[in-house]
């Protein structure tokens, strides 16, 4: 995206014309066919610390997109959405980063699950491979996830640590163990395993699986994201890098989904 493409999204339209926008925007949805469940790769926030804030440490992009995905959330609950998951680390993330640039990353990562769960409005979950984060870390996410248990407002899932490829594997020991506590054998799994009972242990057990994905900053592609849930989903990718996500193209892509014929595989 130009420069002066990035300038013209950002101050353009004018806040009075934009607030009209996004009300007709919302008049033209068919509220019947709202998405229950809208997941997001909430990418491109290094790319915009280096065009917003060059020099500056990549932490000035992982605070913008942390204080961009509390406005989605909040997007999404005045939608009356039921379910929101935000991939916000992938376990490839921590392969591939350095130590100096993970650590900011899990502080701000903290504090946006923190913050989430402070509302005391939201059923907040963290999604992933808690395991391999450091043991503080890992305690920090699982003691606010928990201090929302029992909540009935919206579920925010936050998938930290995640990759679908782990999902899949931690599901199937997880089945295994269940069911070999139960005294069954594994031949007796290998022979009367269904896909049903694969989807009791993913990390997102018990929820409606994604209507919709969106990916922002151009990239067309899942990675790995909910491998298993997404097989019938929508997607809606954006050009836009995550901080720089608007209302406007959050309610866009429910339009987009909502005049879209679902055929679930047939």
């Amino acid at each position: 995206m130009s420069a002066l493409r990035r300038f013209v999204d950002r101050f353009w339209p004018p806040k009075w014309l934009y607030a009209t926008y996004v009300s007709q925007l919302r008049g033209q949805l068919d509220m019947e066919r709202l998405p229950q469940h809208v997941a997001v790769l909430a990418d491109g926030n290094r790319r915009w610390a280096r065009l917003n804030a060059p020099g500056e440490p990549l932490e000035v992009g992982y605070r913008a997109g942390a204080d961009k995905l509390l406005e989605f959330v909040e997007w999404c609950d005045e939608a009356n959405l039921q379910v929101v998951t935000l991939w916000v680390l992938s376990t490839d993330n921590l392969d591939r980063s350095s130590d100096d640039e993970l650590g900011p990353l899990l502080k701000v990562i903290e504090d946006l699950v923190a913050q989430l769960a402070a509302t005391q409005r939201w059923r907040v979950q963290a999604v992933g491979a808690l395991d391999l984060l450091p043991e503080e870390c890992s305690r920090s996410l699982i003691a606010c996830a928990n201090s929302t248990i029992g909540h009935t407002g919206m579920h925010v899932n936050v998938a930290v640590s995640y990759g679908g490829r782990h999902e899949m594997r931690d599901a199937v020991r997880s089945l295994l163990a269940s069911r070999l506590e139960q005294g069954a054998s594994l031949e007796d799994v290998a022979t009367t395993l269904e896909v049903e009972e694969i989807a009791e242990h993913l990390y997102t057990k018990g929820q409606p699986d994604p209507d919709l994905i969106i990916r922002t900053s151009g990239e067309q592609r899942l990675s790995g994201f909910l491998m298993w849930q997404s097989a019938h989903s929508e997607f809606y990718f954006c050009e836009a890098l995550w901080p720089d996500f608007r209302k406007v193209d959050f309610m866009r892509a429910l339009r987009d989904y909502t005049l879209r014929e679902r055929r679930f595989g047939r």
